[in-house]
């Protein structure tokens, strides 16, 4: 009798099934400083704590994204260990900040399923939630995910296909509390761009590009306690290569993304995500967004925006996006449709 753990197979799901995630962790600055090493982030309210005070926090917040990476780890070893690949995000808010020497941990329900036409593999659908040390949620996301069978004659389960709604209503993001740009120092944050000076439909060239190498990936990857057999075993795909993480690839396009839109301070809400093509050691990542639509706030000097950030490797050309047939240009690697917090 064995006592490893295997992973879930499509199998192993059921509609309504939940899943208490191991292991819970304590996030500090030292999360804080790799994340930083890793990728080139430096919005100022994740950087400086002199700056988020300015702005009615207590301090500076560990960076949503570093929040996301950390709860999206735990959910790992059950949900995706035997994953062919992460497919989307949606319907995801981030409902209060994480800060240094919070504890988080995370729980899972699955709420969709659907056994693929080669009948070796199938989409699992989950809600994760992400807790502090009180329980309080952090954050809320769904996403899906192509899972391998354990056996391929096993019978395929009912389908069911979830909802989910394009986008996070602008009257459901949550602003932190306190949150106040009416001081804002632009010259601190690197640039000048207001909310009001972008219009719906602009596509910014982010200009900057970033090689993955496997060793910062291993790094990241082990770091988020992300343990899905794509990004380490070389021999779990046919062509011998190992995936690289697509949390990854969302923080360097968001790092990058700095430069255009430095005052996009704080990420509140995932409308909609879809690692469009797989991403490899070697690739030069690049990053272009577009505005999709404002919002007002009701916290002082404080706009919503909402972005398309794209990811594409190897110089492919800022603002093109699908083919005329409506599928992925072979070198975008990411599609993200988020919410964020900008000065008016």
């Amino acid at each position: 009798m064995t006592k490893t753990n295997p992973g879930r197979f499509f199998e192993d799901y059921t509609v309504g099934q939940t899943i208490r995630h191991a292991v819970p962790r304590t996030v500090a600055e030292g999360e804080r400083a790799l994340y930083h090493a890793l990728y080139p982030a430096r919005h100022a309210l994740y950087s400086s704590d002199e700056f988020a005070i300015t702005c009615g926090l207590d301090g500076s917040p560990l960076d949503d994204l570093l929040a996301f990476h950390t709860v999206f780890g735990k959910t790992v070893p059950d949900v995706s260990l035997n994953a062919v690949a992460n497919l989307g995000y949606a319907q995801g808010r981030w409902l209060r900040p994480v800060w240094p020497g919070d504890t988080l941990r995370a729980e899972s329900q699955v709420i969709g399923l659907r056994q693929n036409s080669n009948g070796q593999s199938g989409v699992v659908w989950v809600r994760t939630q992400g807790l502090n040390q009180v329980d309080e949620v952090v954050l809320d996301y769904v996403r899906w995910v192509m899972v391998r069978k354990r056996d391929p004659q096993s019978p395929a389960p009912e389908a069911v296909v979830p909802d989910l709604a394009d986008s996070v209503d602008a009257a459901d993001l949550i602003v932190p509390e306190g949150l106040s740009f009416a001081e804002y120092d632009f010259d601190l944050a690197g640039e000048p761009h207001r909310w009001g000076d972008y219009a719906v439909g602009e596509v910014i060239d982010h200009v900057d590009a970033v090689t993955i190498e496997e060793a910062e990936h291993m790094l990241a990857t082990r770091l988020w306690q992300n343990t899905a057999k794509v990004h380490f075993d070389a021999t779990h795909r046919p062509d011998g290569r190992r995936l690289i993480y697509g949390g990854h690839v969302i923080s360097l396009a968001r790092a990058l993304s700095f430069n255009g839109l430095a005052n996009a301070q704080m990420i509140v809400a995932l409308n909609a995500g879809a690692h469009a093509n797989p991403c490899f050691a070697g690739d030069t990542v690049r990053a272009w967004s577009q505005v999709l639509d404002r919002a007002p706030t009701d916290a002082p000097g404080v706009g919503a925006i909402r972005l398309r950030l794209v990811a594409t490797r190897n110089g492919a050309p800022a603002g093109t996006l699908r083919d005329d047939q409506g599928k992925y240009l072979p070198d975008v690697l990411l599609d993200l449709d988020y919410w964020a917090l900008m000065p008016v």
